[in-house]
């Protein structure tokens, strides 16, 4: 995702008087210049930093669902739309059993060592912002048992 298609689907949203849409986007806009100027890349943001910042946003507001209190219902849908819209722009994440094929052809070598940390350590570089880093761990333990 680039930073760009973000703020065109602002826009969109801006000329659609879609409030709640438009602030979600606009909290993803933000975080990712801010993570742009953190990292010394403030006009020329790359995709995979974009992709990154979306997925924590995402992380955060999952975790802003699950610990939100039953009774403020009006909370609890305001994260749940915010997350319905965040997760149209999140890149896909490999499942599984796509990391365990991957593991199992890239990372063979690595993987007969039998050391989980020195495993994640190399695969974590490869795979990071392209699966979850628990189904990455999970996959890693069924394969080295």
């Amino acid at each position: 995702m680039k930073l760009d298609d973000l703020q065109k689907a602002m826009i969109a949203a801006m000329k659609a008087k879609d409030k709640p849409r438009k602030d979600s986007i606009s909290a993803l806009v933000s975080a990712v210049k801010k993570a742009g100027i953190d990292a010394g890349c403030r006009d020329d943001i790359p995709e995979d930093m974009v992709n990154q910042v979306i997925l924590k946003e995402l992380k955060t507001v999952k975790e802003q669902i699950t610990t939100c209190p039953a009774e403020r219902t009006e909370l609890l849908g305001e994260y749940k739309a915010r997350y319905e819209v965040m997760s149209e722009f999140a890149p896909k994440l490999l499942s599984t059993e796509e990391v365990k094929e991957l593991l199992s052809a890239k990372f063979a070598e690595v993987l007969a060592t039998k050391n989980k940390g020195m495993i994640m350590k190399t695969v974590m570089a490869e795979l990071k912002g392209k699966a979850d880093g628990k189904v990455i761990s999970q996959a890693v333990a069924e394969l080295i048992k």
